[in-house]
């Protein structure tokens, strides 16, 4: 059984010593994006199935502005 995977659109990102690789696929079951980070050489990916992507979004606005809002201390 053929994986055959169209890479439609490719994203980079470097941080520190981390290399992130975001990459949306589509194939017979449908669009994916794979998240890839790279440390050293050392490989983890995760898969976003694409119908999900909003929700997968704003939920890391919504720790981003947790972050940025963040001082240290308890609520």
């Amino acid at each position: 059984m053929s994986m055959n995977q169209e890479v439609l659109h490719t994203e980079k990102i470097l941080a520190d010593r981390k290399i992130f690789f975001l990459d949306l696929k589509e194939n017979a079951r449908g669009r994916v994006v794979k998240i890839t980070e790279d440390v050293s050489g050392n490989r983890d990916t995760i898969m976003v199935p694409a119908e999900i992507l909003g929700d997968f979004i704003e939920a890391l606005q919504d720790i981003k502005e947790t972050a940025d809002n963040s001082d240290g201390g308890e609520e």
